[in-house]
């Protein structure tokens, strides 16, 4: 398996893998997809990349014009992976790359808000809902109109109400589902 950079500044680039099997990165179909659902709003952006693994997604939004990008991991060749992406691509200094625990991180005031929350964790573990639950919790990290994205496999969706939160869409591609969530409207509120 191979993954690239689909479009944008560095369009065609291979991206390297994280060695072993603690990452799962998103396929190139389900990518190219989720950047056709986002279109030009991806354009002077700001992303969180949870759980980053090769970085292949924050790699893409900047390729396709987002302003700065941070890459989160744990695992240190994850790590060693997106610092070599970036170098490949020639994108790092749009870019910060943080050894961090996603809940731990998520439980802190942010360096900034962010548009863009991507959340990829480690399969059928409920990880997406903590991180979930932390970001309800903590809208710190959330820019005027954000839009959180939850990659986990379709098995693992159940239906969870938030107080600050909202499903607005969800796509199937495979054994991956998008699921895009945002802040409620006040006026839902009522």
């Amino acid at each position: 398996m191979s993954i690239r950079v689909i479009a944008g500044s560095a369009k065609g680039k291979r991206l390297k893998l994280v060695p072993g099997d603690s990452t799962r990165p998103v396929m190139d179909r389900v990518k190219e997809s989720l950047f056709n659902i986002i279109g030009r709003d991806v354009i002077d952006s700001t992303w969180l990349d949870l759980f980053a693994g090769t970085g292949s997604i924050g790699i893409e939004a900047l390729s396709r014009g987002a302003k700065h990008a941070t890459l989160t991991d744990l695992n240190r060749n994850a790590l060693k992976t997106i610092q070599a992406n970036l170098e490949a691509t020639k994108l790092g200094q749009n870019a910060t790359v943080r050894r961090a625990d996603a809940f731990q991180l998520l439980k802190q005031p942010p360096p900034q808000p962010f548009d863009y929350i991507y959340v990829a964790p480690p399969q059928y573990k409920d990880m997406w809902l903590e991180c979930l639950k932390l970001l309800d919790n903590n809208q710190t990290w959330l820019a005027n109109q954000p839009k959180i994205i939850v990659q986990i496999d379709p098995s693992e969706r159940q239906s969870q109400q938030f107080q600050n939160l909202e499903e607005y869409d969800s796509r199937i591609y495979g054994k991956t589902l998008l699921w895009f969530f945002s802040i409620k409207d006040e006026q839902d509120e009522g």
